[in-house]
C-alpha cells in the first residue's frame, strides 16, 4: 500500500526558490524561518540529495535543486490554477436547471421572475419543459418541478413560488350579445364552451366550482377544443364561447372590456404553485440562485 505524502515541504521549496530567501518565503506562507528550514531539511532527507545553498545573504538552487524545480513547480501552479477556477466558479455560479411545469405556471411564474434575474448569470442555463403529468423529477432527471401546492409528494422539499390562484369563467360581450350570462356552474351546459385537453393525460380539464366548501364538476362541452391556454384566450376574446381559464391570464382583458367575467361567486381561491424537488443535496451551483429567484414573497 502506498505511504501518504505531504506535500507541505514540496510548496515551501518552490517558495523559497520564487521568493529567493527564507524570510521572504516564511513571510508569504506565515511561518518560521525555522520550520521552513525543517521543511527544506526533510525534504532534501526523503529526495537524498541538496536542492539549496543557503549563505548569510542569499539562497540558491544546487543543480539538482533546479531540476527539481524546474519539473515539479509547474504542476503545482497548474494545480492552483484550478483551485482559482473553482473558487470563481462559487463566486460566478454556472450549470443547467432542469425544470418541468404546467404551460401556466411556465408563463406566469418561472418567465416572469427568471427572464429578470438570468441576465445576471451569463453561466446558467434553465431548461423548462411544459409537461401536465405527474413526472418523477428523480426518473426523468429534472432537478425541480412545479405543481399547485395540493398535488405536492410528501417526499420532497416544496418551495413556494406562487399566491394563490382564482380561476375566471369569462365571454366576450359579442358572445353575451347573443347568449344569456349563466347564473350557475349548471347553466354552463347550455353554453359553447372552449375546453383544454391536457396534452399528457389525453383527457379535458375539468370545470370545477366550489359551492359552501364543497367542490363539484360541471361537464361542460363546445365547438373548439386546444392543449393550450393562449388559443383559449384567442377564441374567447373573439366571441367563439366561454372559457375557463386562470384569472391572470385574462385580468388584462377583462379591465379592457374584451372580455366579462361570470359566476365569480364559485370560484375560489386554490393554493398557488411550488416548486419541488428531492431532498438530496443539490450538486449544481445554479440551483440555489434559481430557488431564490422563484420563491414566493408577499407583498408587504
Amino acid at each position: 500500500m502506498a505511504t501518504k505524502k505531504n506535500y507541505g515541504d514540496v510548496l515551501a521549496f518552490i517558495q523559497i526558490v520564487k521568493e529567493g530567501s527564507f524570510s521572504r518565503a516564511a513571510a508569504t506562507m506565515g511561518l518560521s524561518t525555522s520550520a521552513l528550514s525543517h521543511s527544506i531539511r526533510t525534504l532534501e532527507g526523503r529526495l537524498g540529495v541538496r536542492l539549496l545553498t543557503r549563505t548569510t545573504r542569499s539562497v540558491s538552487t544546487t543543480e539538482a535543486g533546479e531540476r527539481f524545480y524546474q519539473r515539479v513547480a509547474p504542476h503545482f501552479e497548474e494545480i492552483e490554477r484550478e483551485l482559482e477556477s473553482v473558487r470563481e466558479q462559487r463566486e460566478k455560479p454556472s450549470g443547467t436547471v432542469r425544470i418541468t411545469t404546467a404551460e401556466h405556471a411556465a408563463n406566469s411564474i418561472i418567465w416572469h421572475k427568471l427572464a429578470k434575474i438570468l441576465p445576471q448569470y451569463p453561466d446558467i442555463t434553465v431548461e423548462v419543459t411544459v409537461d401536465f403529468a405527474r413526472t418523477d423529477i428523480a426518473a426523468e432527471r429534472f432537478d425541480a418541478g412545479v405543481r399547485l401546492g395540493d398535488e405536492l409528494d410528501k417526499d420532497m422539499i416544496a418551495v413556494r413560488i406562487g399566491p394563490d390562484q382564482r380561476i375566471a369563467v369569462v365571454g366576450s360581450p359579442e358572445y353575451f350579445e347573443k347568449h344569456a350570462q349563466p347564473t350557475s356552474p349548471k347553466a354552463l351546459t347550455e353554453h359553447n364552451c372552449i375546453n383544454l385537453r391536457l396534452p399528457t393525460h389525453g383527457g379535458l380539464l375539468p370545470w370545477v366550482f366550489d359551492e359552501d366548501g364543497r367542490e363539484f364538476t360541471v361537464k361542460v362541452s363546445g365547438q373548439w377544443v386546444y392543449n393550450s391556454v393562449s388559443p383559449i384566450v384567442r377564441a374567447a376574446v373573439a366571441g367563439q364561447g366561454l372559457a375557463y381559464l386562470p384569472e391572470d391570464t385574462v385580468l388584462d382583458h377583462i379591465e379592457a372590456g374584451r372580455l366579462i367575467r361570470v359566476l365569480d361567486n364559485w370560484c375560489d381561491p386554490y393554493t398557488g404553485y411550488h416548486l419541488y424537488y428531492p431532498s438530496r443535496k443539490q450538486a449544481s451551483g445554479a440551483f440555489p440562485i434559481i430557488l431564490e429567484a422563484l420563491r414566493h414573497k408577499p407583498e408587504s
